[in-house]
C-alpha cells in the first residue's frame, strides 16, 4: 500500500533567500547616476542620495513601487554630498547590518582618474562640490582623501577612467544581473512609404524590390495576410534569398541587442502602400522569430487604409 503523508508532522517553512542590498558610492563624476539607472533597469529598487544612517528604517518598510515585492533587491546611492556622510560611521553601520542572515550587502565603489574627472567637470562647466572656489583638481584631491576608507573597504571597485557610458552599463549588468538577462521587447511592423517611415524604427527594410500584387486584378483587394498574395510574392525570384538573409541577420543581431541591454527593438518593413509586400514579409519574419523562441509583437500600420490604394493607382510610387 502507498504510504499516506503524516499530517501530524509540522511543515517546515521554506527559508527565504537573503535580500540583496548594493550600496553605490564613489568619486563625484565617476558614474554613479549611470550605475543607478542600470541597476534600476535590472529590476533593483534604486534610491539615490540616501542618508545611510536611515538604512535600518528603510529596510523595515516595503518597496516604493507596487510592482516590486518586499524582498526585491535595493540599490542605494550616496556620496560626499549626502547628508551626514561619514565613511567610518557608514562602514561601522554596514558591518553591523551584514551580520543579519536575511541581508546580503555589497558595496560598489566607482573610481576614476583625476585627469579624466577634471576633463568631465570642464565639459559640464560645473564646479566640484568640494573645490571651495578653487580649481576642480583641489576638490578632487580632497574628496579622494575623504573617500579612501570606503574605497579600501568596498567589495567591488570599478575604475571608469576609460569607460564609455555603455561600458559602465555592461559592467553593472555583469556584476549585478539577477538570473537570466531580460528579453528585448521586439516589435515587427509593416508600413507604406506613402505615409512616411515609422519614426521610432531601429531597423527598416524596403520591400519595394519584390513583385507588386497590386497590379494583379485578382489580388488588389487582398492583403499580405491572404494566401494568394503570399504565393504570388514567393514566386518572385528574389523572395527566397532576401527572406533568408533578413531572417539570418535578425537572428544574429537580436541576441547581441539583448547582451547590450537594449530594452526595445522595432523592425519595420515597408512597401508602397503598406498592404501587400511589407505585410507578408512582416508576417513571415514574425513567424521565423517565434520559431527561434523570440516573442515579437506584430503591427500593420497601414493595412486597410484607402489612401494606400489611391497612391498605388497614381503610379507615382508604384513599382511593377
Amino acid at each position: 500500500m502507498m504510504a499516506m503523508p503524516d499530517e501530524s508532522r509540522p511543515v517546515e517553512p521554506v527559508a527565504k533567500p537573503p535580500q540583496r542590498i548594493v550600496l553605490v558610492t564613489g568619486a563625484l563624476g565617476a558614474g554613479k547616476t549611470t550605475a543607478m539607472r542600470a541597476l534600476e533597469d535590472l529590476g533593483w529598487e534604486a534610491i539615490d542620495n540616501f542618508p545611510i544612517r536611515l538604512l535600518d528604517r528603510l529596510l523595515e518598510t516595503g518597496p516604493g513601487t507596487a510592482h516590486l515585492d518586499a524582498g526585491a533587491p535595493i540599490a542605494i546611492g550616496f556620496d560626499t554630498r549626502t547628508r551626514g556622510f561619514d565613511p567610518n560611521a557608514i562602514i561601522a553601520r554596514v558591518k553591523k547590518l551584514s551580520q543579519r542572515s536575511d541581508l546580503s550587502i555589497t558595496t560598489l565603489f566607482l573610481d576614476c582618474g583625476g585627469a579624466e574627472l577634471q576633463r568631465r567637470y570642464n565639459e559640464t562647466r560645473r564646479p566640484h562640490p568640494m573645490s571651495d572656489e578653487k580649481p576642480a583638481e583641489a576638490g578632487i584631491a580632497a574628496e579622494r582623501e575623504l573617500l579612501e576608507p570606503l574605497r579600501r573597504w568596498a567589495d567591488v571597485v570599478l575604475t571608469t577612467t576609460d569607460f564609455t557610458v555603455n561600458d559602465l552599463q555592461t559592467a553593472i549588468r555583469s556584476h549585478f544581473r539577477q538570473g537570466a538577462p531580460p528579453r528585448t521587447v521586439i516589435t515587427i511592423s509593416s508600413f507604406g512609404f506613402s505615409r512616411g517611415t515609422p519614426p521610432l524604427s531601429d531597423l527598416v527594410f524596403d520591400m519595394r524590390f519584390l513583385a507588386n500584387p497590386h497590379w494583379v486584378d485578382d489580388l488588389r483587394a487582398l492583403t499580405g495576410r491572404d494566401a494568394a498574395v503570399g504565393d504570388y510574392i514567393r514566386r518572385d525570384p528574389a523572395w527566397g534569398e532576401a527572406f533568408a538573409r533578413i531572417r539570418d541577420l535578425l537572428l544574429l543581431l537580436l541576441p547581441r541587442f539583448e547582451d547590450q541591454g537594449k530594452a526595445y527593438v522595432h523592425i519595420a518593413f515597408g512597401c508602397t502602400g503598406g498592404k501587400h509586400r511589407s505585410v507578408f514579409m512582416a508576417e513571415q519574419i514574425a513567424c521565423a522569430l517565434r520559431e527561434a523562441r523570440f516573442s515579437p509583437t506584430l503591427l500593420h500600420r497601414n493595412l486597410g487604409a484607402r489612401a494606400a490604394d489611391l497612391v498605388e493607382r497614381s503610379g507615382a510610387w508604384a513599382t511593377r
